[in-house]
């Protein structure tokens, strides 16, 4: 467990590490930069390095720690839904949830059909949020995966935005989040795509958070739009 940096969330949460590019929007992955750092700073947990998908069945007792309530970032550093991590051990991280209620747990992934595929295992509580990641237009399918799920929550990561998107089908969408690459080489992302999305979200009433515009200076450029900062969320205490 770790404080985190992430404007959307307060913590996170590694049950797995490691983890292997499917799509554009992992080019310049933010979770292969930090493994190589943390490895390098000798933390057993990513000696391995990231193409190597691992489970690590002690950090399954830490939320049970947690004093509090915390929203919490599960796997920042991989993907849950990865075709390694075994079934078994996605049910135990599952029960871990579901154990702690006064929780809000955010599941990210970018497997959108490995999660339709197994979603029926798992009990689904309102302290749950099941995300998935789209870069483009080319990956709105994974939304449509996320849709036919049980989850309470389902909410989308348009991050890294490399591309417009604008027929998003926002049908029992709950929370949106925007945000620009990072790093030495990234890719940019154009304000208009942005703004449409904002647009969209308005439209359906669905919470819009921007994260930010991102470049190779992610601070200088900030995160605001319009004039104004978007944090929005969906409501925690109407949820449960």
């Amino acid at each position: 467990m770790a404080n985190s940096s992430i404007e959307w969330t307060e913590l996170t949460w590694n049950p797995t590490t490691g983890c292997t590019k499917i799509s554009a929007g992992c080019k310049f992955c933010y979770a292969e930069v930090m493994t190589r750092r943390l490895k390098g700073m000798g933390q057993v947990k990513y000696k391995d390095g990231f193409k190597v998908v691992k489970t690590h069945e002690s950090t399954l007792d830490i939320p049970y720690t947690w004093k509090g309530s915390k929203i919490v970032f599960v796997n920042s550093m991989s993907d849950l839904f990865h075709e390694k991590v075994p079934l078994d051990f996605i049910k135990d991280v599952f029960k871990v949830m579901n154990d702690n209620p006064q929780h809000v747990f955010q599941v990210l992934t970018k497997r959108a059909d490995r999660l339709l595929e197994l979603h029926k295992e798992f009990k689904w509580t309102h302290n749950i949020w099941m995300g998935v990641s789209v870069e483009n237009d080319i990956m709105t399918t994974r939304i449509d995966c996320l849709r036919k799920t049980k989850a309470k929550v389902k909410f989308l990561s348009l991050e890294p935005l490399i591309g417009g998107l604008p027929s998003l089908n926002l049908n029992k969408i709950d929370w949106v989040i925007v945000g620009g690459e990072s790093g030495h080489k990234p890719r940019p992302m154009k304000q208009e795509w942005v703004i449409d999305i904002q647009k969209q979200c308005k439209k359906a009433k669905v919470p819009f958070f921007f994260k930010q515009w991102g470049g190779r200076n992610k601070k200088e450029t900030g995160r605001v739009l319009n004039g104004k900062t978007y944090n929005e969320m969906p409501n925690i205490i109407e949820l449960k």
